[in-house]
């Protein structure tokens, strides 16, 4: 029988002194434990898929085995692995060319390898130098570019005022400085950013340059200019708002 006079708790009503701040501290512990264990994850997957690229790459070169040997290879693994995915006649020939451009398997120790293989597709087929791919890993790392914002250029303008229409004319002007003086064949449509604030919160306006001119609308609205594949790579109005909190005058 349950003593009634002295019932277990189900949870504590008041935190003891120091919960709040070792619970913050564990949950900063927890998080950088799970990313640890998806950057090892990503790193291995990557380090395979290089050696079964290097090794297709070396039996085609070294002992003569034709292009057949990449639809072989691909039926025979899907056969045994019919549950893991990337083992398609597309992606071989991708590993194929990661093995190739990347000649030494330490290259997933680099920047590279803190990147997901779409990203990674994504450096090998839009630049063209070790050089330049290497620098955009570190800045997709550094300021955690999306897929589809790694080789677009984004063009943030602040306004401490509120929102004015001439705003969006301007944003525009930049954006085509940035693609006459910038922007590479390879780099996609220019993005451009403007943060003012408004009353006692900031407001984020999204403007994109297509083909002609730049394309802008007032307010909230100018999200809708935007191709749906870039709508999910942009941080939303509440998470810049977030991350920005109020605007200094």
């Amino acid at each position: 029988m349950s003593d009634a006079s002295n019932p277990a708790p189900s949870g504590l009503q008041q935190r003891p002194p120091g919960y709040a701040e070792w619970l913050t501290d564990l949950k900063t512990r927890i998080h950088a434990a799970q990313q640890r264990a998806a950057l090892a994850v990503n790193r291995e997957l990557l380090l395979l898929y290089w050696e079964l690229g290097r090794d297709i790459l070396a039996r085609q070169v070294q002992a003569g085995w034709g292009a057949g040997i990449v639809d072989q290879v691909s039926r025979d693994l899907r056969a045994t692995f019919p549950d893991l995915k990337g083992f398609s006649r597309t992606n071989l020939l991708y590993m194929r060319a990661f093995a190739e451009a990347w000649s030494e398997p330490e290259i997933v120790q680099q920047a590279v390898g803190q990147l997901p293989w779409g990203h990674n597709l994504v450096l090998l087929t839009k630049l063209k130098t070790a050089e330049m791919r290497l620098a955009y890993a570190q800045r997709a790392i550094d300021h955690g570019w999306s897929r589809n914002v790694l080789h677009a250029y984004v063009v943030i303008e602040l306004k401490a005022g509120d929102f004015k229409p001439e705003h969006t004319g301007k944003l525009g002007f930049y954006l085509s400085a940035v693609d006459a003086q910038m922007k590479a064949p390879e780099d996609g449509p220019t993005i451009g950013l403007l943060l003012c604030k408004s009353k006692n919160h900031v407001v984020a306006e999204y403007a994109l340059r297509d083909t002609n001119k730049p394309i802008g609308v007032a307010e909230y609205q100018l999200i809708e200019s935007l191709p749906k594949d870039l709508e999910a790579s942009l941080p939303s109005i509440e998470q810049i708002e977030r991350e920005l909190g109020e605007l200094k005058e």
